[in-house]
């Protein structure tokens, strides 16, 4: 199946206009991973369908849970440059979304103690957990800007209904491990 992703949508796009852009990420996930059983294929569909919607997404991937009652995260999918490789759940905003199983939307990442500088140039960030039915931390859905304030709450909403997507369909597939926050 072949994919053409239309033009990536400014940082100045309107809430509609970045709602319109997530109807068309929902609908091409629904075809791309219709029969998908295999969780790291679904993930890098995922990671690229919202890499390439968005100008101002300048890293986007998916940290994994490491294995069954880890508390650490390993790097799964990503488009941008290098990424962290593992990062704890006591680090970092990634540790921090992964611990607690709540989405974090930061407008500097500077402002957020214990963040990790996986890129210098990273100014704001969404980290989104993805958790199965059972509140199974699966892993963490991580996009960075350059740029600040990029993300709006719009964004924070879909990407979480994207990552319930992924939780509710590959949690069983997936190493992970139960939170007690939330």
């Amino acid at each position: 199946m072949s994919h053409l992703h239309p033009p990536g949508l400014p940082p100045s796009a309107s809430d509609a206009e970045r709602r319109a852009r997530y109807g068309e990420i929902h609908a091409a996930l629904d075809a791309l991973l219709d029969g998908q059983t295999d969780w790291i294929a679904a993930a890098a569909t995922v990671v690229c369908e919202l890499h390439h919607a968005f100008d101002f997404f300048h890293w986007t991937g998916i940290y994994r849970v490491q294995g069954e009652g880890a508390r650490a995260l390993i790097i799964g999918p990503y488009q941008g440059t290098h990424g962290c490789l593992h990062i704890d759940f006591s680090r970092g905003v990634c540790g921090a979304a992964a611990r607690t199983g709540q989405t974090i939307r930061l407008d500097d990442v500077h402002q957020f103690p214990n963040h990790i500088a996986c890129s210098s140039t990273t100014i704001s960030e969404l980290v989104v957990p993805i958790l199965g039915p059972d509140r199974r931390l699966i892993g963490v859905l991580d996009v960075d800007s350059d740029l600040p304030g990029a993300f709006h709450a719009i964004d924070a909403e879909e990407a979480a209904r994207i990552c319930q997507m992924l939780g509710a369909r590959f949690a069983e597939a997936a190493p992970g491990v139960t939170i007690d926050a939330g």
